[in-house]
């Protein structure tokens, strides 16, 4: 496993490099994106890469645009979950994300801020 030092920086002891995570994947995330998939229809999972800050996540869109994205720490995980719920899944950095994702995202703009 990793540690953590004061700067919030963990090392992989096994790969030898130093991620900066605002925090890591947790069951929660996972069981958020699959409660989504099931309680909507036409759900695609987008899987997006990690980054310096942030641990791989995933975004998960309904036909009707409306989404979430949460962590998953591997791409590997979210493969599993659609696998398990016969949905499809996708590297977003080949297929970018759906038009209706972004269409929901504009018609929601007031109520995103408002949070």
């Amino acid at each position: 496993m990793g540690w953590r030092d004061r700067f919030g920086l963990r090392r992989s002891k096994k790969q030898g490099r130093i991620n900066r995570f605002d925090r890591e994947a947790e069951d929660s995330d996972v069981a958020a994106l699959v409660q989504f998939a099931k309680s909507r229809v036409g759900v695609e999972f987008y899987v997006e890469p990690e980054t310096f800050a942030t641990d791989t996540t995933a975004v998960a869109v309904a036909t009707n645009g409306e989404w979430i994205r949460r962590r998953v720490g591997a791409p590997s995980v979210i493969r599993k979950v659609a696998h398990d719920l016969a949905l499809p899944v996708y590297d977003v950095q080949i297929v970018g994300y759906p038009q209706r994702m972004r269409d929901w995202t504009q018609r929601n703009k007031r109520g995103l801020q408002s949070e």
